[in-house]
């Protein structure tokens, strides 16, 4: 599993007022956030309702199996979860290769 960084400051600096934000109530009459226009310097304004907030947080799964880590958690205390060691060398191998690639460009 990748876990992917947030390398472009205006992005993390829109994320950080975002929370901030969010955490400090809006100060709109109508949920309005204007976070990502203010953290990022340009002067431009960029507004979320609370409908949308409200969608994007129903949409946001967290991407966890559930019934999937139940399975494991079980086989794991029953003694019968097989380690695939062959599917871990490739994977990181792979991985190894992606990153090779990336330092050579």
């Amino acid at each position: 599993m990748k876990i992917q960084a947030l390398n472009d400051p205006a992005l993390a600096a829109a994320s950080l007022a975002a929370t901030k934000a969010e955490r400090g109530g809006a100060s709109s009459g109508t949920g309005a956030t204007e976070a990502a226009g203010a953290a990022s310097g340009s002067g431009a304004t960029v507004t979320v309702s609370g409908a949308a907030r409200t969608l994007n947080v129903a949409s946001a799964g967290t991407g966890i199996d559930e019934a999937k880590v139940a399975s494991v958690k079980a086989s794991i205390a029953d003694g019968t979860f097989k380690v695939d060691s062959g599917a871990i060398a490739d994977k990181m191998l792979s991985n190894a290769q992606e990153m090779l690639s990336r330092v050579r460009n």
